[in-house]
């Protein structure tokens, strides 16, 4: 069979590799790395026509924060508002305009499968909350954190239902955009929500879980699309998490602060310079600084600001403390109290049910003929 001739990659062959780990950061195409002179050419062609692209004093949205790494890589922040049409056009300018090496977003594994759902099923998604997905939180993340996670979507499905629009717009439109941006990877920069909420339960006394889960199951005001243009300067979602958890600052230190550390720390891992490819082993390497876009909500930005030139260590906000005392008091309360609703339901229904049958006429009839058929003292 004749060997098909080679053709060089077309730009509508590139997309974005993604990946949530702190990797090196090294331009890729699908068919893999160039390995003879003509695809080492077709690299630098599609190379070039990127850095033509590439506007050196690109005209951004007022959104973006502008970051500059020890080696000249170039951060662009763009702060969003997580139910915002204006958010998801700010990161299609940004990326357009920049031509990124990398594009990171404020999402980690365990949501990911919002980048390929489209509108209609995740709006659907959002707003039901059933029993199936209470116990996949739960058996996942345990029954505090499980229930806690179950009461921050119903705050986004509350958000959902009153718009009428599905969270996570500007994170598809990242990652749509980014597939047409030749050699551009795509990484998912938050901390595992699981991570999150263990260390959330586990920052509150028994009596602020309490406290706090009351807050969040009456939720109910009205929120417009206004709303959430006004709130563009503070995520809608993250200030109205910010107005619960006010009293809590262990609360906000878990979920805001420790987060804004794990973004600006996968923010510089993908800001490294890039190595080029080469034609020959003889040929000297060469590196050039890359060009990364941060898509994170707008509260997080002052955040990753202050962070970015200290010194960073991820390891203490990536562990889980073991358990309190108060946790594990509370663990026993829910599965007492739901043990003895589940008995308490049976117990009801079996007496409905004894009494509904013994009720019916055929029931009547076999009682008075036993009741005849007993022998008499």
């Amino acid at each position: 069979m004749e060997r098909e001739e080679e053709q060089p990659p077309r730009e509508a062959d590139t997309e974005p590799v993604v990946t949530s780990g702190a990797s090196e950061v090294v331009p890729r195409v699908l068919s893999g790395e160039p390995q003879s002179l003509s695809d080492v050419d077709a690299f630098n062609l599609l190379l070039e026509m990127k850095l033509k692209r590439r506007r050196e004093r690109p005209n951004l949205p007022r959104t973006v924060t502008e970051l500059v790494a020890e080696d000249g890589s170039r951060v662009y922040v763009v702060g969003t508002a997580h139910f915002s049409d204006d958010s998801k056009r700010d990161v299609v300018k940004t990326i357009r305009a920049v031509q990124p090496d990398v594009v990171v977003v404020e999402l980690c594994q365990y949501r990911v499968s919002m980048l390929k759902m489209d509108e209609r099923t995740l709006l659907r998604e959002a707003k039901e909350i059933s029993l199936e997905k209470l116990q996949q939180a739960v058996r996942q993340n345990g029954v505090m954190s499980g229930l806690m996670q179950m009461l921050l979507l119903k705050v986004s499905a509350h958000i959902t239902e009153q718009l009428g629009m599905a969270p996570g717009g500007e994170f598809r439109e990242a990652f749509k955009e980014a597939s047409k941006v030749p050699f551009c990877k795509f990484h998912l920069g938050d901390r595992p929500i699981p991570v999150t909420f263990k260390r959330a339960i586990a920052a509150l006394s028994f009596w602020q879980k309490v406290k706090l889960a009351w807050g969040l199951c009456f939720l109910s005001d009205p929120i417009s699309k206004d709303d959430v243009e006004r709130c563009k300067q503070k995520d809608l979602l993250e200030q109205m998490m910010a107005e619960m958890i006010g009293e809590f600052p262990d609360l906000h230190r878990t979920i805001v602060s420790e987060r804004d550390v794990y973004l600006t720390y996968m923010l510089r891992q993908a800001a490294r310079r890039l190595e080029l490819p080469r034609s020959s082993d003889t040929e000297p390497r060469k590196c050039v600084p890359s060009v990364v876009v941060g898509v994170v909500g707008m509260g997080h930005v002052p955040g990753i600001e202050k962070n970015w030139t200290t010194d960073l260590n991820i390891q203490e906000i990536m562990t889980v403390p073991p358990p309190s005392i108060s946790s594990r008091v509370s663990r026993l309360a829910v599965k007492v109290a739901f043990l003895g609703l589940l008995g308490y339901g049976l117990y009801w229904m079996g007496r409905r049910t004894a009494s509904l049958v013994l009720s019916l006429p055929a029931a009547q009839y076999c009682l008075q003929r036993a009741s005849s058929a007993r022998p008499h003292k």
